[in-house]
């Protein structure tokens, strides 16, 4: 029950965030095939209940080439898509209308969590325009078509209305032609679309992996080329690919997650460090100035160990006032480490304070980090010397160069507002 409470609390801001924002969730058809699948039918239905706006793009493949082997029909590829002629065209409208109503029958059953009565609201329709591929290296792809246009004043209106909207990969043309499409097409074009703030993308395993074996819990794109090369045309290949080509194309975040893992989605979206891997051309872990806004944040970071007597006690007038001295390490929006610069009035000298780690992250050599931009700092302010006061972490300053000083040592000013009933121990560093 502790753990559940403890997760309750940590993801009320993730709650918060995620309301109103736009999810584009690409379930391809290994997913909706996969016993896990009620499971995620249930938290999508919980995402829609807090405020998301959900888009959800099915894919087909596993089911088509069912059909296929049923009706004797042989699969023909050619750069890693599938050439849709008439009867594979009919295996792909057999497999998509069966899909999308099996999956709005299954939203539609699930119990919400609105209350009795509720009813959840399920859109489909023609929101795909598609174009055909044509000729490519003399091999005629008939019905297999991209995405040419995505109807984003209609969905978004659907959206307003508290709707999921549920597409598939299959397109039309202006003149009613219809074209197979990959699923990942239609994620990708719908989020960009969309401006959607996350695409999020099922597939088999956890997430990436390196070529150790280790999960990638934040991937650029820019780095992503030599596990392309090493994925292939597999599942996570092309949802890595599908992944990468969102952010480029203005997606601020893509996620690849385990549909068979139960509570994969949840755990990505409502913990600090997720649980599959995150695609992003932002940086996940930044460190920044503080602001006004994150006096909030500070407090919650610094209580326990001011509690502990660790840290000197500041009330949040007193943050208020000095919060443009703090520089902080956030992680996913959430401030895990911080540390204040303080120049001392008539020297070439600063007080550095308040350096504090989030436990859960005191391993990963970010107060080395922070330290590292506070000597930046100081250096470009033409400041020579830090001084830091500290009563319990005197081994790890030492260990980073500062050296035993004295109060004596410290500018008249700062020397006399020295408690002594604390008795911090002095330390300082050439700069």
């Amino acid at each position: 029950m502790l753990d559940y409470v403890n997760w309750f609390r940590h993801s009320t801001p993730y709650i918060n965030t995620h309301r109103d924002c736009t999810f584009v969730v690409l379930l391809p058809g290994e997913a909706l095939a996969d016993p896990n699948f009620v499971n995620i039918v249930h938290d999508i239905i919980s995402l829609n209940s807090l405020g998301v706006r959900l888009v959800l793009v099915h894919g087909s493949r596993p089911q088509i080439e069912e059909r296929q082997s049923a009706r004797g029909i042989s699969s023909s590829y050619h750069n890693d898509l599938r050439v849709t002629d008439s009867a594979t065209l009919n295996c792909v409208m057999d497999a998509v209308g069966s899909l999308r109503i099996a999956i709005e029958a299954q939203l539609c059953s699930a119990p919400t969590t609105s209350g009795q009565g509720s009813r959840l609201r399920v859109v489909s329709g023609n929101f795909v325009t598609a174009k055909p591929i044509g000729v490519v290296d003399g091999v005629d792809f008939h019905h297999t078509g991209e995405v040419r246009r995505i109807d984003r004043k209609a969905i978004s209106r659907h959206l307003d209305e508290s709707a999921i909207v549920l597409l598939s990969s299959i397109g039309y043309s202006p003149t009613g032609e219809v074209f197979n499409l990959a699923c990942e097409d239609v994620a990708t074009s719908t989020a960009s679309a969309l401006e959607a703030d996350k695409l999020i993308l099922f597939g088999p395993d956890q997430g990436i992996f390196n070529a150790e074996g280790e999960l990638l819990r934040e991937l650029k794109p820019t780095r992503a080329q030599p596990l392309l090369n090493a994925l292939g045309n597999s599942l996570p290949g092309s949802l890595l690919a599908a992944a990468c080509k969102a952010c480029e194309k203005g997606v601020r975040r893509a996620h690849i997650v385990s549909y068979s893992h139960d509570g994969a989605l949840l755990t990505e979206l409502f913990t600090r460090d997720g649980g599959g891997t995150l695609v992003t051309q932002e940086a996940f872990e930044v460190i920044r100035t503080a602001t006004i806004d994150d006096v909030g944040g500070l407090l919650e970071l610094l209580r326990p160990l001011e509690e502990a007597g660790i840290l000197v006690r500041r009330s949040r007038e007193i943050l208020e006032t000095e919060i443009s001295q703090f520089t902080l390490v956030e992680r996913d929006g959430m401030i895990i480490g911080c540390a204040a610069l303080y120049p001392l009035e008539d020297s070439s000298a600063a007080e550095l304070a308040c350096v504090a780690i989030d436990p859960n992250y005191r391993h990963g050599g970010r107060g080395d980090q922070l330290l590292a931009h506070i000597e930046a700092q100081a250096r470009a302010l033409k400041l020579d010397t830090l001084f830091v006061l500290t009563t319990r972490t005197a081994h790890w300053f030492r260990e980073r160069g500062f050296v035993p000083s004295a109060v004596e040592r410290l500018p008249a000013k700062r020397a006399s507002l020295y408690n002594y009933q604390r008795n911090s121990k002095v330390f300082e560093k050439a700069l």
